[in-house]
């Protein structure tokens, strides 16, 4: 069982995730349109949603809000969006996997393009970086869910292919196609998840050092508060002592 790397990037972001708590929201709730309009509204009955649905709770997004983002995804004015994914590296040849929703998809491209340029990296093809992933389900739990040996029984015993632990917590990851399952399961013996969902988890990750770092964590910061950015993932890890002097 590897211990979980990303403690200090997730320690240094709460900040500037905060400050994006609307933006978060209206990227959820897109999230939720478009899963709601591809299948089921019924979050029971649509995997998608439902994932999506729970998401948006793990960050007490109100109630209403969630229901009037699956009861547009009805309406004939929910806009079509397209799912597209841009990879690209940054700066020191870090491997970068941008997800967008857009319904204008020069506009995102011409974007997402426009800072990597900014920031020292480049855009690459389609499957230039996204070999050295693998897309798998991850489910999260607070430290607080038990030690690591009795989460790794459950989560073994729930199906799940892996779980990595550190003082900040335990992420279980599993096949995609197993995730909803793996979910339920382990919400039965362990409580409910901070979260749930589809990620690129990275096969090995590059410790960078401080001048690297800022510069990496600019293109993160403009790439997330682009409108039509839903997630962006990295391989790089920042050690706890670099992370102490980022600002």
């Amino acid at each position: 069982m590897a211990g979980h790397s990303k403690w200090a990037n997730i320690q240094h972001r709460k900040g500037k995730q905060d400050k994006l708590r609307s933006k978060m929201f209206s990227k959820l709730a897109k999230e939720i349109t478009v899963a709601a309009k591809m299948g089921d509204p019924d979050p029971d009955k649509n995997p998608r949603l439902r994932l999506a649905v729970k998401a948006a709770k793990s960050v007490s997004m109100p109630k209403d809000v969630i229901e009037r983002a699956i009861k547009k995804s009805q309406g004939g004015d929910a806009a079509d969006y397209t799912e597209i994914r841009y990879e690209g590296y940054g700066v020191n040849g870090i491997a970068i996997i941008v997800e967008a929703m857009t319904d204008n998809l020069n506009r995102t491209a011409s974007n997402v393009r426009s800072y990597f340029t900014k920031c020292g990296g480049n855009m690459g093809q389609t499957g230039s970086v996204s070999h050295a992933f693998d897309r798998v389900g991850e489910i999260s739990y607070p430290a607080s869910a038990g030690d690591a040996d009795t989460v790794m029984m459950a989560a073994l015993d729930a199906g799940a292919d892996d779980v990595e632990s550190d003082d900040e917590g335990h992420w279980v990851y599993c096949s995609v196609e197993a995730l909803s399952d793996v979910s339920d399961a382990l919400e039965k013996a362990l409580g409910e998840s901070t979260e749930s969902k589809l990620v690129w988890r990275p096969q090995s990750r590059t410790e960078v050092d401080l001048e690297t770092a800022q510069k990496l964590m600019r293109l993160i910061d403009m790439l997330e508060e682009d409108d039509d950015v839903q997630d962006v993932t990295h391989n790089f890890d920042i050690p706890e002592d670099v992370a102490a002097q980022l600002v």
